[in-house]
């Protein structure tokens, strides 16, 4: 499935099949596109969770409010960043680059999220987690999968669940499978003239 095709056959699916056993080799697909997501100084901020076990499953469904989806899609993801990867050896994110490049992106970077601070550095997490988010779920739709971003959940009982680490920042949970049944028909779009603004509101 072409890209435009996939952004608009792409919907929320909610029921998966269980008995669907999703190749390896397409797992680690996704997962290799999923990380050629862009990042803000190409600091690769995300850390994408992908959890497994059954236990753990159907420990994150029961925080995530007893959605069926968490535990029955072949794949449940916790998209979560790590909120000082901008402070942790950054000049390996430009490890191909000349030493002067470098130097002068660790310096711009540093002043940049120093300045900013915790909010601009959580944000980061935000926004780099939802563009890899939306890597997945197209790359997904493109294979012949469906999927389903989540908010629904305890991001403390979930947090519990991955031993999420002290400066890490849960932005949230998708789930990736072969759907059981396809998603309701849309709800209702907004009209174009209501959401887009050229220039000035």
């Amino acid at each position: 499935m072409d890209t435009l095709t996939a952004i608009e056959e792409r919907r929320s699916v909610k029921h998966y099949d269980t008995s669907y056993e999703m190749p390896d080799e397409h797992v680690q697909r996704l997962l290799d596109l999923a990380l050629l997501s862009p990042t803000s100084f190409n600091i690769q901020n995300w850390r994408i969770v992908l959890v497994r076990d059954p236990e753990f499953k159907k420990k994150l469904r029961a925080a995530a409010w007893d959605q069926a989806q968490v535990e029955e899609a072949q794949l449940t993801f916790v998209l979560c960043g790590d909120v000082k990867a901008w402070d942790k050896s950054p000049e390996r994110y430009w490890v191909n680059s000349p030493a002067e490049i470098q130097q002068n992106l660790v310096a711009m970077l540093r002043n940049f999220y120093e300045t900013g601070g915790e909010q601009v550095q959580q944000d980061e997490v935000l926004r780099s987690c939802g563009i890899a988010a939306q890597t997945l779920m197209l790359a997904a739709k493109s294979m012949g999968y469906d999927s389903n971003p989540m908010i629904g959940f305890d991001a403390e009982q979930v947090a519990e669940v991955i031993k999420l680490p002290a400066d890490h920042k849960i932005a949230m949970m998708l789930v990736i499978g072969k759907a059981a049944q396809p998603a309701r028909p849309r709800g209702g779009q907004l009209d174009k003239s209501e959401v887009i603004v050229i220039d000035t509101f």
